[in-house]
């Protein structure tokens, strides 16, 4: 899409579905007269849609499909998705088409093989099964505003925009913290962490749209957390019987990095025998590795930035997506900001809904000269 510097315009008017008071003439706003606006937050983990009908959903990012015709007859129908998909992964071909919040093999090498396809295919039939949850009327036209990591590049962006054929009318790519700050209305002098499952990504904000000198990302997140959890377990109780989905449920039940925590013990299965396991050491070690990555990227931010607006940007650090919610993560941040003078962290509302609540809001003030029509 043209890279250009989008200006709020004004609220949506329920009477047009979300059509932008004041953002152009109706010659100019054709098709978004009609418009169904709608904010994607495209995960690596979980996938959440905000519509300007007031449908909210998430759905876990795994697409599966029947393997047999027994699989077909046991699932009833060729295709699931999310959490039914995961359940039943040994009855189906499990895809998890989002890496690092972008589609699988979209690096710099030969992506157009086999497994590229089919992971394109799986996020597209994913982003059609959330849009389908909203309801949209027969005759809506289907406006998107979609939310990327911070420093996705031309071809994770237009690789997006492929598995939106089809799918959407028009769409807008929208960096993923961009998209929090602008809909807490919180978009001058404020820096935005959003920890995903692929990637975590820092962002300030001074009154525009952010520039690359203003966005840090990296790919310590939930699924580097998971890795190291597992690594940890399987190190310190040989015996137990673990997966990788297991240790992503351990750590999003108990995850922590406070200095006080009761004990963490969970049944995992020896040799076939439920056995519980004392894992505190364990969580809190494997959530640790996200807290110094984090810290060098607010400093990197912080002291890059003008000199006057330094304390008002590190008193204004908002937490955001799943890895956010970490028990204790806000606190040990505050404490670990003594080298730019303190600051002051605090946790997003709705931390599963903020970047698609952001994503919607964009959608009802962008206008339209801003869309990439998708025809």
């Amino acid at each position: 899409m043209t890279q250009t510097e989008p200006t709020a315009g004004g609220k949506p008017n329920p009477q047009t579905k979300g059509r932008p008071v004041g953002s152009g003439s109706d010659e100019d706003m054709g098709d978004m007269r009609n418009a169904l606006l709608i904010g994607i937050d495209l995960g690596t983990s979980r996938t959440s849609i905000a519509s300007i009908n007031g449908v909210r959903k998430t759905v876990e990012s795994y697409v599966g499909w029947a393997k047999d015709p027994v699989s077909r007859k046991h699932l009833g129908r060729d295709i699931i998705f999310g959490k039914a998909a995961l359940d039943n992964r040994l009855s189906v071909d499990l895809y998890r088409p989002l890496e690092h919040g972008v589609i699988k093999h979209t690096g710099d090498g030969d992506e157009k093989n086999d497994e590229y396809n089919k992971n394109l295919e799986a996020a597209q039939e994913l982003v059609r099964h959330i849009v389908h949850m909203t309801e949209p009327g027969r005759d809506d036209v289907l406006y998107g505003v979609v939310g990327v990591p911070a420093q996705a590049t031309k071809r994770n962006k237009q690789a997006i925009l492929e598995i939106c054929q089809g799918v959407l009318d028009s769409v807008m790519i929208v960096s993923e913290p961009f998209a929090v700050a602008y809909g807490m209305e919180r978009t001058s002098d404020v820096l935005v962490i959003d920890i995903g499952a692929g990637t975590t990504d820092l962002v300030r904000m001074h009154g525009t749209m952010p520039g690359d000198d203003d966005q840090v990302s990296f790919n310590i997140a939930g699924d580097a957390i998971d890795r190291k959890l597992l690594e940890l377990i399987k190190k310190n109780h040989p015996e137990a019987q673990i997966t990788i989905t297991m240790c992503k449920r351990i750590k999003e039940q108990y995850g922590f990095v406070s200095s006080a925590q009761d004990r963490i013990m969970v049944t995992l299965p020896v040799d076939g025998k439920p056995t519980e396991h004392d894992l505190t050491k364990e969580v809190k070690e494997a959530c640790e590795i996200i807290v110094q990555p984090i810290l060098d990227g607010i400093h990197k931010l912080v002291s890059s930035f003008d000199p006057e607006f330094q304390e008002k940007l590190r008193n204004n650090i908002i937490l955001a997506g799943g890895g956010g919610t970490l028990d204790g993560l806000n606190k040990r941040i505050e404490d670990g900001l003594d080298r730019v003078g303190g600051g002051s962290v605090t946790v997003v509302d709705e931390p599963m809904y903020a970047g698609a609540n952001g994503s919607l809001q964009l959608a009802a003030d962008m206008p339209a000269e801003y869309w990439q029509q998708l025809k």
